[in-house]
């Protein structure tokens, strides 16, 4: 498995023994080593995968780095937060990805409401499986912990990704639209209930 390092809060470090890793494509700002970039078609979805991202228009635009040694990615200047994957399920905004394992299968999935209050789309992404996947926020990524007795509420332009024994609603606040106006994007809120994590950023789109 390639391993995933933060270099700076900027700047994501992988190491490559003979392996390989996908990334967004335009991201590789250096490396040391023996490496091959390729332009991926399938990104690891296959050929159906990519042609529902295609027909959605859930644009995701990757490459494959091949080699022995070190490559470092950023993306405009964003800070970077790598999350450990375990036989696990991560959705996530497709425009916060930036690099995960080959390993890692990623699929396309229907966002409902929530994309579309947020202006990100109809459709989202699913990564599994095992590996280190490296995702990009506005300010440092922050882990909130979703546990029975305590749902939690997010604007749905700070939401990142989430993972666990989770649900997602999307709820419309009418107390909270009448009293910071009708304009303000707070009144529309994701609530997540379950067993899990939810990743925001503390910045809105």
């Amino acid at each position: 498995m390639s391993s995933f390092k933060i270099n700076t809060d900027r700047l994501l470090e992988v190491g490559l023994q003979n392996e390989k890793v996908m990334a967004i494509a335009g991201s590789m700002v250096a490396y040391t080593g023996s490496m091959k970039f390729e332009k991926s078609i399938l990104g690891g979805e296959g050929f159906f995968g990519a042609l529902k991202r295609k027909v959605t228009n859930e644009g995701m635009s990757l490459m494959q780095t091949t080699g022995t040694g070190t490559v470092y990615f950023a993306q405009n200047a964003a800070e970077i937060a790598v999350i450990p994957m375990a036989s696990e399920k991560l959705f996530v905004e497709s425009s916060s990805l930036l690099a995960y394992d080959i390993a890692l299968k990623t699929k396309t999935t229907f966002a409902g409401l929530r994309g579309a209050a947020s202006g990100q789309g109809l459709f989202t992404s699913t990564v599994e499986g095992t590996g280190n996947i490296a995702v990009i926020s506005r300010g440092n990524l922050i882990t909130l912990e979703v546990s029975p007795k305590y749902p939690l509420f997010v604007d749905p332009d700070a939401f990142i990704g989430y993972k666990g024994n989770i649900q997602q609603e999307f709820i419309f606040d009418v107390n909270w639209r009448t009293m910071v106006g009708q304009a303000s994007g707070e009144s529309y809120q994701l609530k997540f209930t379950g067993q899990g994590l939810v990743y925001i950023q503390p910045a809105e789109r």
